[in-house]
């Protein structure tokens, strides 16, 4: 008979149970191998433990003494520093939803478009009701690519070769903005770069988990998924909605416009010294600054990510916009819009951003009363909403140099109750 004894595990050691069974053999009878059981005939002992239970003692040991300890959210390692670094973000953590109900996000990218363009920094603050600081993140990114311009970033190509990639951060990023009201300064253009590069990295993952070789398998990659914001307030749109006059659509401009201190935001050779991590959290806090001012002043620009979707260059657009981008055109386009003539099917209409009214409501008038809307203003346009009449920028200005008129908000609502009836569009 065969007599087993396991060995009591002891406190302290973190390796599990003993390397090996004990085994007392009884005299007069041999070690007998039988399957199953583990057991040797070669070696005289041997032991009794499963691939099973050996995983399972792997997984619970315990961390050497000489680990660094996990850092906590005020140790100096979650602040920026001047490479831009971050602490390990797998053990990073934020306060619950309810201590800080707001996140302000800024990003540095590449270039203007998500879908041409890639992060190469970002930077959360979350905060109270009140605007108090209760945790902050920041982090540069190495998207594998060309670096771009400094000017644009402020970080040196070597900065960048030694940052994360995404999707060793989006679940940081995700325990960050999860169910938080996330204020950013122009939403399509930053919301859009973080919806691109969570699905980029949740599409890599899921590539190479269909490519694994099953001869060597090896763990599955989560790298989590898009975050989920319980809303997106827009600084810059709400400042349209609020009808704040400012020339310059940058942060520092804008923020100024409202009468926050900010510093000038031409850039210098002074600036350009200036590490990026403590410009990107200096634009962070005028975010929160600029919502805040903005939440007393008036209506803020506030929009559900569910009912936000990428349009050609991935920046995230309502969904009535994007799809009035690729409704089919029924009418053919008449021309230029005349006080005389009025708006008639068929005429394509382009909306600036200095409007007060929410585009969206000004878009779902145009589709119903069957006009075209379209993004880029051309030679066709034949009337561009704009509520801006002296030192115009953007499509006004360019609608105006090419003779198209231009109507405000108010008056385009008007004269679209009263659309005349246009000529079809030959069937093809």
């Amino acid at each position: 008979m065969l007599h087993l004894r396991r060995c009591e595990r002891r406190e302290g050691l973190g390796r599990g149970y003993r390397k090996l069974h004990h085994l007392r053999l009884l005299e007069g009878h041999h070690l007998r191998s039988e399957p199953g059981t583990g057991l040797s005939k070669s070696a005289g002992y041997t032991c009794t433990m499963t691939n099973k239970q050996r995983n399972n003692r792997r997984r619970h040991r315990r961390p050497s003494q000489s680990a660094a300890p996990s850092p906590s959210r005020t140790d100096a390692a979650s602040a920026p520093t001047e490479q831009g670094g971050q602490a390990p973000t797998r053990e990073r953590r934020f306060a619950d939803v309810e201590t800080a109900p707001y996140a302000a996000l800024s990003v540095q990218s590449t270039g203007i478009h998500p879908s041409t363009s890639r992060m190469v920094s970002i930077d959360i603050v979350t905060f109270t009701e009140a605007g108090e600081v209760v945790d902050t993140y920041h982090q540069v990114l190495n998207p594998g690519t060309n670096p771009g311009p400094f000017h644009l970033h402020g970080l040196q190509p070597e900065q960048i070769a030694k940052g994360k990639q995404f999707s060793q951060i989006l679940r940081t990023v995700g325990k960050a903005l999860d169910d938080r009201t996330l204020i950013v300064h122009n939403a399509p253009r930053a919301w859009g770069f973080v919806v691109a590069e969570s699905r980029r990295a949740m599409s890599n993952a899921a590539r190479q988990n269909r490519s694994r070789n099953r001869n060597r398998p090896r763990r599955r990659q989560r790298v989590g998924r898009v975050p989920t914001p319980s809303m997106i307030v827009d600084t810059l749109a709400s400042a349209r909605r609020q009808s704040v006059p400012f020339e310059d659509t940058r942060v520092r401009a804008l923020a100024a416009s409202f009468g926050l201190d900010a510093p000038p935001a031409q850039a210098s050779v002074a600036r350009a010294s200036v590490p990026e991590a403590k410009t990107s959290r200096e634009e962070t806090l005028l975010i929160r600054d600029l919502f805040l001012a903005q939440r007393e002043r008036g209506p803020l620009s506030e929009i559900s990510p569910e009912e936000l979707r990428g349009d050609r260059f991935h920046l995230q657009r309502s969904e009535i916009r994007v799809a009035a981008l690729d409704a089919p055109r029924h009418f053919e386009n008449p021309g230029i819009y005349t006080p005389e003539l009025g708006l008639v099917q068929g005429m394509e209409v382009v909306i600036a951003p200095e409007v007060t009214m929410d585009p969206d409501d000004l878009i779902e008038a145009i589709m119903r009363e069957g006009l075209a809307y379209s993004e880029k203003l051309t030679r066709k346009t034949s009337v561009v909403v704009c509520n801006k009449t002296e030192h115009l920028l953007g499509k006004a200005m360019h609608g105006q140099r090419k003779g198209i008129p231009l109507l405000s908000d108010t008056a385009f609502m008007e004269a679209v109750k009263n659309v005349a009836q246009g000529t079809p569009a030959p069937t093809t």
